[in-house]
């Protein structure tokens, strides 16, 4: 009996731990191809984005992708005219969060375009802000794609007990994740 409910929680596992490691390399290998200077970032961001579907890895690849953007720029024009300053960085983390707003973007795009915001902005470099934030734009990009292309090319498939996770909590299809959905969802859920 132990030995079977082993078996059934360890196979999906290693195949998410095969899936994982050939995303990653094969986007630092995509990176490396296209001669990025800084291939880090491309599995890097494939790391962050790898889904469990197609739907998923689309939502959260658009939220990076944007916000990539977003800060890029902000980051390009604020290191071209004002340099790595303390007030200057804070400045421009709240004026992301007001342009997110105006966007209607969510939460997740805000975050990543403060992130590299702050890896523009922030981190020593000797060429120009906007090559450097050219760089983090093609890396985080190849790896989007790479995530992107796996997640159609082999998607995750959830059978056993293992059951992924959703909000960073392990969950099973047979006891769905507390506090799941709405009072409505649950009420409709226990009737017959």
């Amino acid at each position: 009996m132990v030995s079977d409910r082993v078996q059934w929680t360890e196979w999906p596992v290693l195949v998410h731990s095969a899936r994982t490691a050939v995303a990653a390399v094969a986007s630092l290998l995509a990176a490396r191809l296209l001669r990025l200077p800084e291939v880090y970032w491309a599995p890097i961001t494939t790391l962050v984005i790898t889904q469990s579907s197609l739907g998923a890895a689309l939502t959260v690849s658009w939220q990076r992708f944007v916000g990539t953007v977003l800060g890029a720029l902000v980051g390009a024009i604020v290191a071209t005219h004002f340099g790595p300053h303390v007030l200057v960085f804070g400045t421009s983390v709240f004026v992301l969060g007001l342009l997110r707003a105006m966007a209607q973007l969510d939460l997740t795009a805000y975050r990543f375009a403060a992130v590299t915001l702050a890896i523009v902005l922030l981190v020593p470099r000797t060429g120009p802000a906007w090559q450097i934030a050219f760089h983090r734009f093609a890396g985080v990009s190849t790896g989007i794609g790479v995530a992107l292309m796996l997640a159609m090319v082999w998607p995750e498939r959830i059978t056993g007990r293992f059951e992924g996770t959703r909000d960073s909590m392990a969950w099973s299809r047979t006891s769905p994740p507390a506090g799941s959905g709405t009072r409505g969802d649950r009420a409709r859920q226990t009737k017959p």
